[in-house]
């Protein structure tokens, strides 16, 4: 990364960050989203039990990276502040977390995933998928959350590429297995959407082990990464990751737990009605690739300027994400609107299923303008490392709003299960409109007196 001057310079470095950025997420959303092709077409009930998984172990994971992508801010600004020295210490901190987390969250599937699937009233065959993909899937998560903090760090130094290129490498692997552990092809066992799971544990100790060695080998990785240093654990340091990574989890996971609940809601409607759902919420979340992409390119470019004391560049790059992040969801949205029967057909080969997603991708428009809003409006507080208040407006909107009118929009009007899209649609403006005020709030009055400040 580097200062820029104009305009035209800042578009320049936020699209030469995100640009592999986008690849790279899709390259990961690619996974899932062989997950739920495969799934789909070896039966209604694999995607089911697939989605069911997906609805448990998505605001876990998301919840859980949240913390550890604290990372990223935190790095940025001390590279902008040239303590080279504390980079370091951030991402050796954050590798320990990674292990503590991980191991922490097997124990807890252990003892409780069992339970909680029995308390959904599923049908034995969905509850019994969705039980072993998520077993197999739980070898890989350790390695998943090592990754996250290895990718945060080299975000952080704006060197995205690197990321990209070991993602795509591991795409074929990950097709690959999916492949024969679904459908049995190869002397592999047939194991249905169980088989998705075991698939996506070994890509993801692939992609950590690859990610591993370029940074202890490469430069300008390796100057920031020594075994040796794993011998200074502090806990000052570790706290200072947690302090701004837990607010920005949570606030990860109140949104995705958010998504998880309708899911299970939607689970008392029929098979077909739960595997539309799923397919619908697997077009749009491969839509947000987009926005999330450029919400990581904003935060580290807003905590680079921000350490650097360059808070008018900080401003810029904050509004220049959401404007950048709008504009692509609007024309995505409209696409995805005039070829939904196109696109549903791709989940599923049976009209019920077809039907039902398109209906449900009509308010894919609105909701992704809305999801895009929030989102990078919330990447610019990261970056100013304002995440506390972000966090309530997010828990506010999410819980308050979405499910309750989703909730009574479904069960006390003609829209069924629809109701729920709209109802988190008005959420997730709700937290947009929140979090763009917030926004304006800080660098109108905190970071603004800041810079006065620093020119006198």
């Amino acid at each position: 990364m580097y200062q820029t001057f104009t305009l035209k310079e800042k578009i320049k470095q936020i699209l030469t960050l995100l640009l592999p950025i986008l690849i790279t997420q899709l390259g990961m959303f690619s996974m899932v989203f062989f997950n739920t092709i495969m799934s789909g077409k070896y039966s209604s009930a694999d995607l089911a039990g697939v989605a069911i998984a997906s609805s448990i172990w998505s605001p876990i994971f998301t919840g859980l990276s949240g913390i550890l992508l604290a990372v990223s801010p935190i790095a940025a600004q001390r590279f902008g502040e040239k303590k080279h020295s504390e980079v370091s210490s951030v991402l050796i901190h954050g590798i320990y977390l990674a292990f503590i987390i991980g191991i922490c969250v097997i124990l807890l599937g252990t003892a409780f995933l069992t339970p909680l699937l029995q308390k959904m009233n599923l049908p034995v065959s969905v509850q019994t998928i969705a039980h072993g993909n998520l077993e197999g899937l739980a070898f890989g998560i350790v390695p998943l959350f090592v990754f996250n903090v290895l990718r945060s760090f080299i975000y952080a130094l704006g060197k995205t590429r690197i990321v990209m290129i070991i993602l795509l490498s591991s795409l074929p692997i990950n097709f690959f297995l999916n492949y024969v552990l679904i459908f049995g092809h190869w002397g592999f066992p047939e194991l249905g959407g169980v088989g998705a799971g075991y698939a996506t544990s070994f890509t993801y100790w692939v992609i950590a082990g690859i990610t591993a060695f370029i940074i202890k080998t490469q430069t300008p990785f390796s100057d920031y990464f020594s075994i040796s240093e794993f011998k200074q654990f502090s806990l000052k340091q570790s706290k200072e990751i947690l302090k701004i990574g837990v607010p920005m989890g949570l606030s990860t996971f109140f949104e995705t737990s958010m998504f998880a609940v309708v899911t299970i809601l939607i689970s008392k409607y029929t098979i077909s009605t739960i595997a539309a759902y799923q397919s619908a919420l697997n077009i749009v979340s491969f839509l947000y690739m987009i926005p999330i992409s450029i919400t990581m390119a904003q935060t580290v470019l807003v905590g680079f300027e921000v350490g650097a004391k360059r808070y008018h560049d900080a401003k810029t790059y904050s509004w220049l994400g959401i404007f950048l992040s709008l504009l692509i969801a609007g024309a995505t949205g409209i696409i995805v609107v005039l070829f939904r029967y196109n696109v549903a057909a791709l989940y599923s080969n049976e009209s019920a299923v077809i039907n039902i997603t398109a209906n449900f991708l009509v308010y894919a428009l609105f909701f992704q303008l809305c999801d895009a809003l929030q989102a990078t409006a919330q990447a610019a507080l990261r970056g100013y490392k304002d995440v506390n208040l972000a966090f309530i407006m997010t828990l506010i909107a999410y819980w308050l709003f979405c499910l309750p009118i989703g909730y009574s929009l479904a069960h006390f009007t003609r829209l069924g299960a629809s109701g729920y899209w709209l109802g988190l649609t008005i959420g997730l403006l709700a937290a947009g409109v929140a979090l763009s005020l917030r926004l304006i709030y800080i660098q109108r009055k905190r970071f603004a007196s800041s810079e006065i400040s620093a020119i006198a």
